[in-house]
Order: structure tokens, then sequence, then C-alpha cells
């Protein structure tokens, strides 16, 4: 039995002006035929989807869902990764943030702010008339600007912004649990919830929410140098979407985790095509088969080296190669007795008391 689903893809890197990357029904059609079952949808690519109107309509949805099955695919998750990072801003990064929002709120954090949350909002409707059970997001960052302790920081910060981001975001949480969707943060550096220990001090915040769950991501783990297969021993209980990038870590005499403000093709830590880097996939879904991943395994597409195109071409067939069918019996089934209370206590040496 296999309870994972795919392979899926994100759409998100795929989106382009010509044909078929600029409508849905064109990306879908493409995605099907190299062999894919499902799409992540960027709900911020509103050329693809109108969540306001997925959040309200079911006829709607009902329409979209629809389109994506003709080209016999389903619908894994929808992402809301750049509305999530401008739930949680440091005004050092406003600038640089704004070009993630509507025009209409760009310059003003407060507005950004307010219009990121009625996106969280509206994918929790969304999800939930389209029959979806997790959804992809950011968490966004308020502390980001100290990860590396210099200049000390002042005692107690840490707890003050952990307690910030959960009073914005617990009441999206429960947005999501009245809708029956998980909310899953893709652990990742640049935000708040970048690895395991982050991800606890989130969690202890917002009570240990049952929405608050993670999007796994083993490229991010191994460029911080994690174990990304502990990883999955620690946290399989809260992991309930999964993007299947590789990547690779080479430091050298110039660089290393933190890059050296090099370019991407550059630094010791690359994101790479699959197959193409150092993630040990086999033990990565083998970890999920043992703790019965009922999710999706969608393809993120990043490298810094092979066209996208191909990247995607070749996703597919990897994926589908490590997606593990569950035994249903014990190898060892062959040498097995029937249950007998009198031979297990006979067995002990119990047979004469």
């Amino acid at each position: 039995m296999t309870a994972m689903k795919g392979p899926a893809i994100f759409l998100a890197q795929f989106v382009g002006d010509s044909e078929p990357f600029n409508t849905l029904d064109g990306l879908c059609r493409w995605a099907a035929d190299l062999g894919y079952k499902g799409v992540q949808i960027p709900s911020f690519e509103r050329n693809l989807i109108d969540l306001e109107l997925a959040a309200s309509s079911q006829d709607y949805c009902d329409e979209l869902k629809g389109r994506v099955a003709e080209a016999g695919l389903e619908i894994s998750e929808l992402s809301t990764h750049l509305q999530g990072q401008l739930v949680a801003v440091h005004p050092a990064y406003d600038e640089l943030m704004d070009g993630f929002a509507i025009p209409e709120v760009r310059g003003n954090p407060k507005a950004r702010q307010a219009w990121a949350v009625e996106q969280l909002h509206c994918a929790a409707k969304a999800s939930a008339r389209l029959g979806l059970s997790a959804h992809a997001s950011f968490s966004g960052a308020l502390l980001w600007h100290t990860f590396y302790p210099w200049p000390q920081r002042p005692e107690g910060l840490v707890e003050e912004g952990f307690a910030e981001l959960a009073k914005r975001w617990r009441p999206i949480l429960d947005a999501f649990d009245e809708a029956g969707v998980d909310l899953c943060y893709e652990i990742h550096p640049g935000e708040d919830l970048h690895d395991g220990a982050s991800f606890e001090r989130f969690l202890e915040a917002v009570d240990h929410h049952p929405r608050a769950n993670i999007l796994y991501d083993p490229s991010h783990l191994l460029l911080q140098q994690m174990d990304y297969l502990a990883f999955i021993d620690l946290y399989h209980e809260r992991i309930k979407a999964f993007h299947v990038k590789d990547a690779e870590f080479k430091p050298n005499g110039r660089s290393g985790v933190y890059g050296g403000f090099e370019s991407w093709v550059d630094r010791p830590g690359r994101f790479r095509s699959l197959g193409d880097g150092q993630i040990d996939f086999r033990g990565i879904f083998s970890k999920f088969a043992q703790y019965d991943y009922q999710g999706w395994a969608v393809l993120e597409w990043e490298c810094c080296l092979k066209h996208p195109e191909d990247g995607a071409r070749e996703g597919a067939p990897f994926i589908c190669d490590h997606i593990i069918r569950r035994t249903e019996k014990a190898f060892d089934d062959f040498a097995g007795v029937s249950t007998d209370s009198g031979l297990n206590r006979r067995v002990l040496g119990l047979e004469s008391e």
C-alpha cells in the first residue's frame, strides 16, 4: 500500500509569458505530458487562480478543479509563500518585500500586512472549497536579521519576537482549523522558522496548535548542515507537505555556509536538479514510508545550472522511482506459526505454572 501521493510539481518556477507556461491549462497539459499527477498552485500568480474568488465561490473552485482534472491532474496544495512572508516583515526589509504585494499596499507596511493576513484567510477558505488537506506558506521574519548573535542579543529579544510572530499567526491558524486544512510552514532560511529549534519555539508560542505544521524541504536543511533524516524522526507527526528538491554543499577556502555574498552558482551551497546534488532521497523516502506520510511529493525545481524544462522532465520519473509501495506482509511470514496461547506460555517456560 502506498500512502504518499505523487509526483506533483510546484508551478511557481515555470510560469512565463509564452505558451504553455502562461496559463493554468497550458501548464497542466505540459505537466501531465511529463508524467506528473498533481500541481501545487502558487496563489500569488493571479493568471493561474483568483484567490479571493476561490475563497467565496464554490462554483469557481469546482470549475478550477475541473480544468485541472481535464489534464488528468489533481491540485496538491495551494501556496501563499509570498503572502506568508509579508505577515511578518522587519523594517530593514520593507522595500525588498514590497514587490511581493499588490501595488495598492506597497510603501505602507501596515496595509501590506493586513492584505497578507486577508490573503491567508482566503487561502484557508479556498483550500477547503477545493477539498485540499494541506497548504504551503512561509512564516515571515521579525528576528532573522539577528540570526548570528553579534552584536549580542538583548535578553528576552527572541522570546518577544516569537510571541509577536505567534500573535500574528494564531488567528490565521484558527481559520485553517475551521477550514479543516493544515498550514505547512516551509522551514527556510530568511524565515524565523528556519530549523527545528525555531519551529519548536513557534509551536510552543501558539500552544502546539494542531494546524501549525511543516513543509519539509531537505535542501534548506542540507545547506545549514543539519541532519535532514533525523529531522523526519523528530518532526514526522508535523510534516504534512514535502518539496522534493536537491542541493549540494562544497565548502572551500573562500566561503562556507554564509556564502560570502556570492551568486548562487559560486556559493558553496547550491540548489541542484533532482539527482545532481547530495541529498539522500532513498533515505528520505524510506523515512516517509516508515512513518506513513500521506501527503504529496512535490517537485520544486531550483537549480543554478540546469535548464528548468530539463529539470522538470527528469523530476517526474525520479520521484516515481523513489516512492515506496509499502509491503502488506512481513518478509518472514512464510515461517510464521498460528496464534496459540499454550504454545506462547511453553516458549516462555511457563507451561508448568
